[in-house]
């Protein structure tokens, strides 16, 4: 029996969703592909067209693993949505996630049995700057494409190197729009916390900057570790050296951990974070500690529906039926698999690694409905959207 008809989706991808027990039949495939745009050049059958296979290594357990859950969700959600409709050029795209518990041995391990793996076009997404940093020598050396690393930093965006699309807006542009705010607030005085790793020192090194282009200090700097051990000693270092406001380059269990803390040093401090802490069962786990504190955020919010990719985005969530709320993580995710699809469907029914890799490069001010890419320069991130937001008393996200 044909599907019926669904409204354009504006370049939507698919995932893997692997069709075990009973998959989609031959006329359900047809009839879905019928559905779709001309613009998508699909032939008449997808039966005789190879899935596209995509790895990700991702924190799916561990003190990231709520982050890494709701950012593997909201790519599934998009990329099941255009499964359901033939896929991409007649191919369906199979997701394969690992879990590497935010551990580095864990994820080179993943990542060398996904390139051994010939099967494998691409890496999609792969989680934190520790794991990202440590796999990115095989993934030069290979030329396996590799799009979106889930990463803000620098470390991540290297020159000259073709097969590497980082979109996300980097930690440099985040902490900038902060210190930028607190300067425009009058603040001088700014406590410092970061987590013990590469992830938090590149943090670090971009608030150290942008305090110096606005003229302020750092009253005292403290870090955490990854299993959040000493944040409670962090916290006392950062209120006894009485600052205005703290900045907070943490994630996972380490923000909440010293939130708890430093609010029972210093009830009324006003914290400032990053997009990385941002995962709505953070910000649960926070409680009343969460309320009022800004965060910069990389992709609009998830409940902007004045925004064509937003709405896009609500639709693939709803027709997933995910059990988690939608959030900034799960927009991500979206997003970041639009922009893969984007590039697998101009490179053609039967794309090549090489022709992939040259496709992604033609996207230039390529608007998804109020989130625009761009690729312009090996070593650069392709979107620079950056926005704060609040946490309001019922936990919710606000601007």
């Amino acid at each position: 029996m044909l599907r019926k008809p669904v409204p354009p989706f504006t370049l939507v991808a698919s995932a893997a969703v692997k069709h075990h027990n009973g998959g989609p039949t031959r006329r359900q495939l047809m009839g879905a592909i019928a559905a779709l745009p001309l613009a998508y050049g699909l032939p008449a059958s997808a039966d005789d067209a190879t899935p596209i296979k995509i790895a990700q290594s991702i924190a799916l357990t561990g003190p990231l693993g709520e982050l890494g859950q709701a950012l593997h969700q909201g790519a599934q959600a998009c990329f099941a949505f255009i499964n359901s409709k033939g896929g991409v050029n007649g191919r369906l795209i199979e997701l394969t996630a690992v879990d590497d518990g935010y551990d580095v041995k864990r994820a080179l391990a993943n990542v060398s049995g996904f390139i051994e793996d010939r099967s494998n076009f691409a890496l999609f997404n792969c989680f934190g700057t520790p794991m990202v940093e440590a796999m990115l020598p095989q993934v030069i050396e290979t030329g396996i494409p590799f799009l979106a690393p889930f990463s803000g930093a620098l470390s991540v965006r290297p020159k000259n190197i073709r097969n590497v699309f980082n979109i996300r807006a980097s930690y440099a542009e985040e902490a900038e729009q902060l210190v930028q705010h607190l300067a425009t607030l009058g603040v001088k005085r700014l406590g410092i916390v970061y987590q013990n790793n590469s992830f938090g020192k590149e943090v670090f090194n971009a608030t150290q900057a942008a305090l110096s282009r606005h003229k302020m200090d750092a009253t005292a700097v403290a870090t955490v570790e990854n299993n959040s051990s000493d944040a409670a000693a962090a916290a006392n270092k950062i209120a006894i050296s009485d600052p205005e406001a703290v900045l907070v380059g943490l994630a996972g269990k380490p923000t909440i951990d010293f939130a708890h803390a430093v609010r029972l040093e210093r009830r009324g401090m006003p914290m400032y974070a990053l997009s990385i802490m941002g995962a709505a069962a953070t910000v649960k786990a926070m409680g009343v500690d969460a309320i009022g504190m800004t965060v910069s955020q990389i992709v609009p919010l998830p409940g902007n529906m004045s925004r064509p990719v937003v709405r896009d985005f609500q639709m693939a969530w709803k027709a997933a039926k995910v059990a988690a709320e939608p959030s900034h993580l799960a927009l991500e995710g979206y997003i970041n698999a639009r922009v893969f699809v984007e590039g697998l469907r101009r490179a053609g029914k039967n794309p090549t690694r090489s022709s992939f890799i040259d496709s992604m490069w033609s996207l230039k001010h390529f608007d998804l409905g109020g989130f625009a890419v761009s690729f312009n320069e090996e070593g650069l991130n392709a979107s620079h959207f950056v926005e704060l937001t609040l946490v309001a008393r019922d936990g919710r996200f606000i601007r």
